[in-house]
């Protein structure tokens, strides 16, 4: 078992990052449900923060921890210096996007569209590592456009580890850059998942996580089981916290107790009163939690009052605590 597989157990488990979705609130929604699995930040473009100086964009609580700052760009100076900017805001890790499809991506030519250019990401991640003393990771997809993954991936991943790259997560998918929409890059190209088994093997240095069409934390055990040293959940975790992230810690890590989500509610109060008070409206915050009760009585009462109640500007806790007396009233007329 390699030294990174040893030292960095979080890696079991992790939320993709996901635009507009995985914000600073979102996180530490998610870390109330689970205390073991990494989190990350949507994705930071370098030139905002080093040309653009917007480091409120690295603002996080240190109740998110373990969290990883994922980064967009593509030169190595100025990704160096937004590497050095997130270890000194306190993140854990690094994290390069070579997987993102959006056009305002490509034109800024990142994300995905770096899959085209392993050297230039070589180049960035060996420049981020040399910067500060964070781990620094990739994610990236299985290839792009005409790309043949079985040529692209290898020879991405034998360039991103000579340049001392220890941890990638893959999206078993490719990207189609021209003729696909973001959204259906997530759905439409076929995943393969034994192209990533195989590169577990041919990788054996290499701690491997598997991303994409993962909704569930049976489907992440089987991966675990066949060997993955990690599994990143996104959308499913997202819209079913409840059944995923709160049950993570005893099912993927092997230690508990599973929080009641009555309790999770409870111990979001303090944090959303405090951030209404810093200037935050309620619905930053409660539109993160919608999905808490998915599945069960009561859900559709919780979503509805949350949706309909929290826009107002002077909105409060008590509209939360209102929704989650709908979800009792809920579970006590289905019993």
């Amino acid at each position: 078992m390699s030294e990174t597989r040893q030292d960095y157990p979080a890696q079991r488990l992790s939320v993709a990052p996901m635009m507009d979705w995985t914000d600073r609130h979102c996180r530490y929604f998610h870390r109330q449900l689970s205390r073991d699995a990494l989190l990350y930040t949507e994705m930071v473009t370098a030139p905002a923060l080093v040309r653009g100086g917007a480091l409120h964009l690295l603002e996080h609580s240190p109740e998110e921890h373990p969290v990883s700052l994922q980064l967009g760009g593509s030169d190595p100076q100025e990704l160096a210096e937004a590497a050095r900017l997130g270890a000194e805001a306190g993140y854990d890790e690094i994290d390069l996007n070579c997987g993102c499809p959006s056009d305002r991506v490509q034109s800024g030519t990142f994300g995905a569209v770096l899959m085209k250019s392993p050297e230039r990401v070589a180049e960035c991640c060996a420049a981020m590592i040399a910067a500060q003393p964070r781990e620094v990771t990739v994610k990236c997809r299985i290839g792009v456009d005409d790309q043949e993954p079985r040529d692209a991936l290898p020879r991405f991943l034998d360039r991103v580890r000579e340049a001392g790259v220890r941890r990638v997560t893959v999206h078993a998918r490719k990207a189609w850059l021209q003729g696909l929409s973001p959204k259906e890059n997530r759905d439409v190209p076929p995943l393969d998942y034994g192209l990533v088994s195989e590169m577990r093997e041919a990788f054996p240095e290499l701690s491997l996580s598997i991303n994409g069409g993962i909704t569930s934390l049976d489907a992440a055990e089987a991966f675990l089981a066949e060997g993955f040293d990690g599994v990143m959940i996104g959308r499913a975790a997202y819209h079913d916290p409840g059944n995923i992230l709160r049950l993570a810690d005893q099912r993927i890590f092997g230690e508990g107790p599973v929080r009641d989500r009555a309790e999770v509610v409870g111990a979001m109060l303090p944090y959303i009163e405090s951030e209404l008070e810093k200037g935050a409206r309620l619905h930053q915050i409660t539109r993160h939690m919608l999905g808490l009760f998915a599945g069960l009585p009561g859900a559709r009462a919780w979503r509805r009052h949350l949706s309909e109640n929290a826009v107002a500007k002077a909105a409060g806790p008590e509209v939360v605590e209102e929704a989650l007396a709908l979800v009792t009233e809920g579970q006590s007329a289905a019993a």
